[in-house]
């Protein structure tokens, strides 16, 4: 006859610390999984479907709705927005992010204030500052004013309803908006870095562009991942600013893929079309994470 073996009290100690710990991170568990994932299947669901929104009895298609979006014109010109856009906010944001960190890294005389103004942006509404650079852009606004003002008069134009250069403009709003956060990440990383390293390369007669280029630029490798990451993700996502300002147009010019799914589901109730298009985007946005990290695993080796 066996006898069974109690555990000892420091395992006992454990398991019960983990299951402590399981049940803190149950209602985030629970929100998730019941919100975000119900909710991503259930959006799936609709995609398969021909429905107005409203309808009792909506119709199945199937994959219908997917093919109808490899065939339409107007996603492809959206994409591509989308593109260009991400791809000029992400540089440029990153690069004035980094350059106004590394100004701002020193003994810099009012250091918190610039920081203050850097940031400031970011935490603005996006429907203020929508409203304000309507103003900006218009005919008669503040910037054809400055254009005519050094002689640039023949320049000057409304650029938010110019197809060629609404999206450029838009694009300027945004890199105003964001290029802070840029800056505080780059700001916090130059912060961890040892400085014995750029007094190693000072005293090898290093210049401050060499330095940057070959110590600093390398060792914010982390930082730069997190920032196109997110810039990615972020111009994938954007709609509010491109909506108050220009709402697409002019002439699908601004069209992105949430302002045309906006438009497919509250415009022109195509609520099973619109929940196709946004299973679209989450796989664009999934796969581009993907991606995005594997190049910085591979990178990181």
């Amino acid at each position: 006859m066996t006898t069974a073996i109690a555990p000892p009290p420091r395992t006992r100690n454990r398991r019960r610390t983990q299951r402590s710990a399981y049940l803190y991170i149950l209602p985030a568990l629970i929100v998730v999984v019941g919100i975000v994932y119900l909710g991503i299947g259930y959006n799936g669901w609709l995609s398969t479907l021909d429905w107005n929104g409203i309808s009792p009895n909506p119709e199945r298609v199937g994959f219908g709705n997917y093919l109808e979006i490899a065939a339409d014109p107007i996603f492809w010109t959206a994409v591509g927005n989308v593109a260009v856009f991400g791809v000029i906010v992400i540089v440029v944001q990153m690069a004035l992010g980094l350059a106004m960190a590394l100004l701002l890294n020193g003994a810099v005389r009012g250091r918190g204030i610039y920081k203050v103004v850097m940031f400031m942006p970011v935490v603005l509404a996006p429907a203020a500052i929508s409203t304000a650079f309507r103003q900006f852009y218009a005919e008669n606004g503040i910037f054809n004013d400055i254009l005519r003002f050094v002689g640039l008069e023949s320049v000057s134009q409304a650029w938010l309803a110019n197809p060629s250069t609404a999206l450029y403009a838009i694009a300027v709003i945004n890199i105003w908006q964001w290029t802070g956060f840029s800056f505080i990440l780059y700001q916090a990383a130059l912060s961890q870095l040892d400085e014995n390293m750029f007094e190693a390369a000072q005293i090898d007669g290093a210049s401050d562009w060499r330095i940057v280029r070959s110590i600093v630029i390398p060792q914010l490798r982390g930082t730069h991942a997190t920032l196109a990451l997110t810039g990615v993700i972020g111009a994938l996502k954007t709609f509010d600013i491109v909506y108050l300002t220009t709402g697409g147009g002019p002439g699908r010019s601004t069209e992105f893929l949430t302002t045309y799914i906006y438009k497919q589901t509250v415009e022109q109730f195509h609520s099973g079309y619109a929940a196709a298009l946004s299973m679209v985007l989450l796989v664009l946005a999934l796969t581009l994470t993907v991606v995005q990290m594997r190049a910085y695993r591979f990178g990181a080796r």
